[in-house]
């Protein structure tokens, strides 16, 4: 295998892929299609681990990419694990450790079985709130065997994914989420066999306090959903850039690789946009 110097690293960031439309789901037939026009233009997904050793000066392949999922729905193991098994990639998912729980495996695509119902996103809020996210989130049972095969690796996405700094009992937020953090990767040593040290924040929030904690509690790779910027050899692993894939074309998602991992069209495009979304703030 040829390895160039992969000038930054393309982070994408999915929820759900189901057949339930949705403004965070893509459409298995799309994410197929995805996988299907990067495996034909020679890209290849990178470990957590090829991740961390790239920040410490290792070589990846030039068109190196991580794909990522929040939350843990069950339509990642319904339709996103086959299809991503069928086409070679491998993938992250960041789990809410208190919504999971025991259980047998349920049918996924392509095993005999009629499959489960995979609601979409406010639905399965809905049902996590009224406390039955079993009907809308992975066991622990199709974690085990994702783990298993290798496709798929599981770090923290906090314990119960919620917004500290906007609940009822904000003066206490540090309090909670230092619990939070130290819950879930406990839980997730146990379910898994090791001490996570990626960390992905629950809604996209953090703050300095939160960094500290997190950093006292283990962990060290933290996941954002900032979309402008490039995860280059240089970059902070406490702030690493992702954007959010839409329900379209393998072509589409190319064309955002492409502008994403470019040393010269990027910086151009993440000022731009940044510059944007400061417009609109200040109007």
């Amino acid at each position: 295998m040829l390895f160039g110097n992969a000038s930054s690293i393309p982070v994408l960031m999915y929820h759900h892929v189901s057949p339930s439309a949705g403004s965070i789901t893509t459409s298995p037939s799309n994410f197929e299609n995805q996988l299907k026009w990067l495996k034909n233009h020679g890209y290849q997904t990178i470990t957590t681990k090829q991740y961390a050793a790239y920040l410490k000066g290792h070589r990846l392949p030039a068109k190196s990419i991580m794909i990522t999922f929040d939350d843990g729905y069950l339509d990642n193991w319904v339709y996103a694990f086959p299809i991503l098994q069928k086409w070679g990639f491998n993938a992250v998912i960041f789990l809410v450790t208190s919504w999971l729980n025991d259980g047998p495996v349920r049918p996924s695509l392509g095993f005999e079985g009629n499959l489960p119902e995979t609601p979409d996103h406010k639905e399965c809020e809905r049902r996590i709130a009224a406390g039955k996210s079993d009907e809308v989130i992975l066991r622990w049972s199709e974690v085990a065997q994702m783990q298993a095969s290798g496709t798929i690796e599981f770090h923290s996405h906090t314990d119960t994914h919620t917004r500290w700094d906007l609940s009822d009992d904000k003066a206490n937020k540090n309090l909670h989420m230092m619990e939070e953090l130290a819950r879930s990767r406990q839980v997730l040593a146990s379910r898994l066999g090791y001490a996570t040290e990626h960390l992905c924040w629950p809604q996209g929030y953090f703050d300095n306090d939160y960094i500290e904690l997190a950093r006292q509690a283990g962990y060290r790779y933290f996941y954002t959903t900032k979309a402008f910027g490039q995860n280059k050899p240089s970059s902070s692993p406490e702030s690493i850039h992702r954007f959010a894939v839409r329900n379209t074309s393998g072509e589409s998602v190319g064309r955002r690789i492409w502008v994403a991992r470019n040393p010269l069209v990027a910086p151009i495009f993440n000022n731009w946009k940044r510059w944007k979304r400061s417009r609109r703030e200040r109007t």
